[in-house]
Parts: C-alpha cells; sequence; structure tokens
C-alpha cells in the first residue's frame, strides 16, 4: 500500500472561494476557505492548507505572485495545488513556472462559486488531486473542465465560458 501523499494547498482567492454576502448583495472572497475545507474531507491524502490571499484574480499583482512563489519555495511539500480565479490564472502559472520549475504544481480554479453551485469547483479541484497524486512530472499546469495541461497549452475561452485547449500551431 502507497503511504499517504501530501500536497501543500493554496488558497489565493478567486470565483472558486466566493460567497454571497446578504448585507451588501455582493459575492465576496469568503476569508476562511470554507469551500476548500469542505472539499478535502474527502480525499485520502494530506492537505497541507496555505490560506494565502482573498483577491479576485483581477486584483492580483506581480507582488501578489510573488508572495505566492515565496510561499511555494518556502513549503517542503513537493506537490502544489493552487486555487485561483480564472481570470489570470495562466499569468500567475507564467511566473511560478519561471520560478519554480522543479515540482509538479497544478493551478485551479471555478467559474461558478462553490457556494452557488458546488459541482465545477470541485470537479476541477478533483482533477487537479488527481493529477498530482498520480504524477511526480515537474512543471506547471492548469486543470479545468476535465483538462489538466501545461499552462501555455490551454486558454479560457470565453466565447464558449470555459478552458479549452490552444491549437498546437497558434
Amino acid at each position: 500500500m502507497n503511504p499517504i501523499q501530501e500536497i501543500a494547498l493554496f488558497s489565493t482567492g478567486g470565483t472558486f472561494n466566493k460567497v454571497y454576502n446578504p448585507l451588501t448583495g455582493i459575492l465576496e472572497i469568503d476569508p476562511e476557505a470554507k469551500a476548500l475545507k469542505r472539499i478535502m474531507e474527502h480525499w485520502l491524502c494530506r492537505f497541507e492548507l496555505h490560506d494565502l490571499l482573498h483577491k479576485d484574480s483581477l486584483e492580483m499583482d506581480d507582488a501578489d505572485r510573488e508572495l505566492l512563489a515565496r510561499a511555494i519555495l518556502g513549503s517542503e511539500t513537493r506537490k502544489i495545488l493552487v486555487v485561483h480565479g480564472t481570470d489570470t490564472i495562466d499569468r500567475t502559472a507564467a511566473a511560478l513556472a519561471r520560478r519554480i520549475p522543479d515540482r509538479p504544481l497544478v493551478l485551479t480554479g471555478a467559474m461558478i462559486p462553490f457556494s452557488i453551485d458546488p459541482i465545477e469547483a470541485t470537479a476541477n479541484f478533483a482533477s487537479a488531486v488527481g493529477w498530482l497524486l498520480g504524477n511526480d512530472t515537474p512543471g506547471v499546469y492548469i486543470a479545468m473542465h476535465g483538462l489538466v495541461l501545461p499552462y501555455d497549452r490551454i486558454f479560457k475561452d470565453r466565447s464558449r465560458g470555459l478552458f479549452s485547449p490552444k491549437n498546437p500551431a497558434g
């Protein structure tokens, strides 16, 4: 029997973690990462949760990406999962690829908040965890909508409302 694997999970916010605030009428990032904690209960692996940022990815900047990279580099855990907003997941993935080329690192997120409909967020999370548990290949990947691909081979197809593989010629 294989020993229980450990995954360092870094939460940066994003739609995945948004909850409706009935007082303001706004979807806000849950500062307690309740969605992730709920999903983490159902896995036979150990998660090292780092609730790092509480931002929509459109609000993330290079300083936030540097903070994330330093936090990942400071973790002794080899396999890394980052929950991130989908609008700039590609920029963060590229920044992490430059800084952390020697570990398997998967970014995932959701287009619909877990608190509104948990199916997409859970499926994306499950794809990322499954890939990490079955692979030790270094590199930065994005897990969205049934795909787990190198970050530079997947994109947010806004016309279809989901992530798609990039055309190898383009």
